[in-house]
């Protein structure tokens, strides 16, 4: 991960902006610049993950014109190769320095052009212009304001722009922004043609789809490890790379120390597979003196994302501290496109499709912010293979009949898909899914709402009230979180859509609590 800062104005005092650039020092800890510009400010903070020497430090300038981006350019070999066909020549081997001579090539339509996950900004000086972009998934975070003099201001994470900006907005992902607006140049969610036919084919489609989402992700010059809950999607994800690669890799689980669900579905895949397996434990104790630190860190309110950030937090904190693994691969996205335990309701194909669509709209307030927030809070760097480009495309154009679960199984595309090639045992492939923030161990959850219980008194939902400008809490947990949140972000709710919770439209998802525990169909998910 790196962070990224960018002013277009002056008028924010240099050192009120620098305060605001070191909020996210941990996102990029090996080297830093901050200077002052002709427009504005720049600065960046870098976690050197491919051109580990300083010749990688950014931004990147040709002639008048600098970049600053935080991403993985995936494929960027190739594309070099192209420019250096075309005469440019390279100082470093960064994947990001590609960045300013597409530009200068094709223009906005740059973007287009990119397998990435990135966000980053452009000054063209030819044309005293910004030019702003995201990936199309927002897997790299990135955050606008504007400031007191009307100029906009971007930056990786709300903290290092709510000081400076009334109002902190999420940048759209698929979009770039450019002569004051914003333009969609890649929509996720569209189909173009819809997939069906045997389904054997199409499992096909998925496999090699994901193994190469897999594989384009273990290029780094930094040390790789993996994030393996014992589930499906990260256990998939751990098998591909166990497969791809000819020395064991690195993986962690996580859990409570009396009651972890995952712990042993990950020790068993671990074994299967032949990787190098840590297992970490966690305490009550420390899900709540981390409870603060962490809702500060995502810069959200939501029940479910802080949850599952508690475990994921914490399992990072101590690969942080007890290894040289900087880049964490891991398994989200997936729910999204294949289904969670309460798409097993879809009243119909076309209201599985539009709540997948809706869901991979605004991944970037979910469960990407945690994975994102989490991982660089700690100094590394999240890839996401469920997240890959044509991956997701792809399977958000089979033909949603295909992905109801009418099989008595969720996610059977996908478990399908690897059914052959020895990738994992069958207990594992056809497990029952079990939510992440539930399967670090169940206590974990009831431990933090007897907490909320203990704070709060019957007068609770009168203090809930001070936050009906947006997403009122609805139970003690979330008016805990809400307090929190708004210490660190006052009157900033509207950054995150709403609570992630089951579309309570549909039968038997009018519930209360973000957790497949309470829906009818969780059987034995938790076992």
């Amino acid at each position: 991960m790196c962070s990224i800062f960018v002013l277009t104005g002056k008028s924010v005092p240099l050192e009120v902006a620098e305060r605001a650039f070191y909020e996210t020092l941990s996102r990029g800890p090996d080297m830093s610049r901050f200077y002052e510009t002709e427009r504005g400010v720049v600065g960046f903070h870098r976690l050197a993950i491919m051109g580990l020497n300083a010749s990688g430090m950014q931004p990147f300038t040709r002639g008048k014109n600098f970049v600053v981006c935080n991403g993985e350019l995936y494929g960027f070999r190739r594309e070099r190769r192209l420019l250096e066909d075309a005469g440019y020549t390279f100082a470093s081997n960064s994947d990001c320095e590609i960045i300013l001579p597409m530009y200068e090539l094709y223009g906005v339509d740059l973007f287009r052009r990119l397998d990435a996950e990135f966000a980053c900004v452009i000054y063209d000086g030819e044309r005293g212009e910004y030019i702003a972009a995201r990936d199309p998934i927002g897997i790299r975070p990135l955050y606008y304001g504007y400031m007191q003099d009307g100029c906009i201001a971007f930056a990786s994470e709300p903290k290092n722009l709510t000081p400076l900006c009334k109002e902190v907005f999420p940048f759209p992902p698929g979009h770039y922004y450019a002569g004051g607006k914003f333009v969609c140049y890649r929509d996720m969610t569209k189909v173009n043609e819809v997939i069906s036919g045997e389904l054997d084919t199409i499992c096909e489609g998925i496999r090699g789809r994901l193994i190469q989402g897999v594989e384009k992700r273990l290029d780094a010059d930094a040390p790789v490890g993996y994030l393996l809950s014992g589930g499906l999607d990260s256990s998939l994800v751990c098998a591909i790379a166990q497969k791809l690669m000819k020395k064991p890799i690195r993986t962690f689980a996580v859990g409570m120390q009396k009651d972890a669900i995952d712990l042993k579905y990950a020790r068993e895949v671990a074994e299967y597979i032949g990787s190098e397996h840590t297992e970490i434990f966690m305490t009550r104790e420390e899900v709540l003196a981390s409870l603060e630190f962490v809702i500060k860190s995502l810069a959200t309110f939501d029940i479910t994302t802080i949850r599952a950030s508690m475990g994921m937090y914490l399992i990072c904190k101590k690969i942080h501290e007890n290894t040289d693994v900087r880049v964490l691969l891991t398994g989200e996205i997936s729910d999204e496109l294949f289904g969670y335990k309460y798409t097993d309701f879809a009243p119909s194909a076309q209201a599985f499709q539009a709540e997948s669509e809706k869901r991979v709209r605004e991944l970037h307030m979910y469960d990407v912010l945690r994975a994102d927030r989490c991982i660089s809070v700690n100094s590394m760097e999240a890839r996401v293979p469920f997240g890959d480009l044509d991956f997701v495309e792809y399977v958000m154009s089979i033909d949603p009949k295909l992905k109801l679960n009418s099989y008595g199984k969720g996610k059977y595309l996908l478990r399908r898909a690897f059914e052959q090639g020895d990738y994992l045992p069958e207990s594992i492939l056809w497990r029952e899914k079990a939510a992440f923030s539930d399967a670090v161990g169940h206590s974990m959850v009831d431990d933090l709402k007897a907490y909320a219980e203990e704070k709060y008194g019957d007068d609770w939902q009168q203090l809930a009230q001070k936050y009906a400008y947006h997403a009122q809490p609805f139970t003690k947990e979330s008016l805990l979180y809400r307090e929190i949140f708004e210490k660190y972000y006052p009157g900033q709710a509207g950054m995150v859509a709403d609570f992630w919770m089951p579309n309570k439209e549909w039968e038997g998802c009018n519930v209360n609590d973000p957790s497949a525990r309470v829906l009818s169909n969780y059987g034995a998910s938790g076992v």
